[in-house]
């Protein structure tokens, strides 16, 4: 499957601006909705636990003022989020992808992460 041709309806639907990389043009525009537009290209129904990572992902995006990499985006949502029990494994499974830290910030709506294929 082409990628533009995946992303393509997503774009209409909402009316929002993508990427190449089908990351938001405009990472203040994202909402829930928006969410879970992108997270039906990776066949997953964002739910609570899947809102309050997006939502320190997009916390630590304002921190830091750039998208993290696998191991601080994991190190940050373990210490932001205790309970949730966050391993690599635990998100991959969660967001259905095995490139977590290039699909979370995508959904998060966020630019893709630097040294991210």
């Amino acid at each position: 499957m082409n990628n533009d041709n995946a992303i393509t309806p997503i774009t209409a639907a909402l009316n929002v601006e993508l990427d190449q990389d089908g990351h938001l043009c405009d990472h203040t525009i994202w909402t829930p909705a928006i969410a879970q537009q992108l997270a039906n290209t990776l066949e997953v129904t964002i739910n609570a636990e899947h809102l309050a990572i997006l939502q320190q992902v997009r916390a630590f995006f304002v921190k830091f003022n750039h998208a993290p990499a696998t191991r601080p985006l994991i190190k940050w949502l373990q210490q932001t989020l205790p309970d949730h029990d966050i391993s690599n494994q635990k998100l991959q499974q969660l967001f259905n992808t095995g490139l977590v830290a290039r699909h979370v910030n995508r959904l998060a709506g966020l630019p893709k992460p630097p040294n991210c294929l």
